[in-house]
């Protein structure tokens, strides 16, 4: 039985093209996964396009995502009009066009993700590989290295096992068979002390006070939790505070929320046994903003100007409870 699945056709008609003539950006929203997989697409373009780059759309700001990019040497930068300027081929992974509006403005040729995939937003690129089931593109990249018979070296191996082990939460997730048979292969390559270097850098001591923050607005939503951080610096201490209330005993499902940069930020986890994360951020924000996910980590993003006026932490409890006050408590 092979170790992978046989992507021959895949394999072909992705290859089909690049072009040596060609300059390619690849576009991430970056976190582990999404890095993790830019970096082994560029190199299956090494040597069959004239230049690849990796270009990312937010700021990088959390430590163990700035660790994996020193110590795994990955080569990403902000997008800007000037750099996107410089490539004539776009390449999309970890993420759908539609996702963010950044990504609107290009006309995308290869888009690799395991989102899932809206019917009223469906992908348009020469080459689409979309598979939901899959806890980490990463694993989707592994497979294609492998049928490419590239074997990865260490760097890029430590990254993908490390985009991997977070997408999958180191497998308590949803993931299948082939997430956990590209872990146990890319350990044969990857360096052990590296990814615990990376992964114990999570916090920065100036987060702390949003910790605090979450703390004294935590309130017990029916059978869940809520808390509102504030204004935050970035919104990534939004994911870093929900996960943690994930640990919470009995606790089925998490909200924490945010404002940053002129937009209501809301991180939704979840067990993924009683609701689903993308569809309950889907409904409370009833089309408002951006809002998906999977099953058990889900994200909205809306403009404070859409709220109307409305105080962000007040826009979410009436969402959340459904205008009945007594379904809300503080803890």
């Amino acid at each position: 039985m092979a170790l992978f699945r046989q992507l021959e056709e895949q394999v072909d008609q992705l290859l089909s093209l690049f072009n040596k003539e060609d300059n390619w950006l690849i576009l991430i929203n970056a976190d582990p996964d999404a890095l993790g997989s830019a970096l082994a697409l560029k190199r299956i373009m090494t040597r069959r396009v004239n230049a690849a780059a990796i270009a990312q759309i937010n700021e990088i700001k959390r430590p163990d995502n700035l660790s994996m990019i020193r110590y795994c040497r990955i080569p990403t930068q902000k997008l800007i009009p000037n750099l996107a300027a410089q490539f004539d081929k776009f390449a999309l992974v970890d993420s759908q066009p539609h996702h963010n509006p950044e990504f609107k403005q290009f006309d995308f040729s290869v888009v690799i993700d395991h989102h899932p995939i809206q019917q009223d937003n469906l992908v348009q690129a020469d080459f689409v590989d979309i598979r939901p089931k899959y806890g980490a593109v990463c694993t989707m990249m592994t497979e294609y290295l492998y049928n490419m018979k590239i074997r990865p070296p260490k760097l890029l191996a430590t990254a993908l096992m490390y985009g991997i082990r977070c997408d999958t939460k180191t497998f308590e997730r949803e993931f299948i068979d082939a997430d956990m048979a590209a872990f146990k292969y890319l350990n044969k390559f990857a360096d052990s002390k590296l990814m615990n270097r990376i992964s114990r850098s999570e916090f920065h001591l100036d987060w702390m006070r949003y910790f605090s923050r979450a703390f004294y607005n935590l309130r017990r939503i029916g059978h869940g939790l809520y808390a509102h951080c504030g204004n935050v610096d970035n919104p990534d201490i939004l994911v870093i505070v929900a996960d943690f209330f994930t640990r919470v005993h009995n606790v089925p499902w998490v909200v924490v929320s945010g404002t940053a940069d002129g937009k209501l930020v809301c991180i939704f986890r979840g067990d993924g046994l009683r609701r689903d994360m993308g569809t309950m951020a889907q409904k409370l924000m009833n089309g408002l903003g951006s809002a998906g996910g999977h099953q058990q980590a889900a994200r909205a993003e809306v403009d404070l100007t859409e709220l109307e006026g409305v105080d962000p932490e007040i826009f979410m409890l009436k969402r959340l409870g459904h205008g009945r006050k007594s379904a809300i408590r503080r803890i």
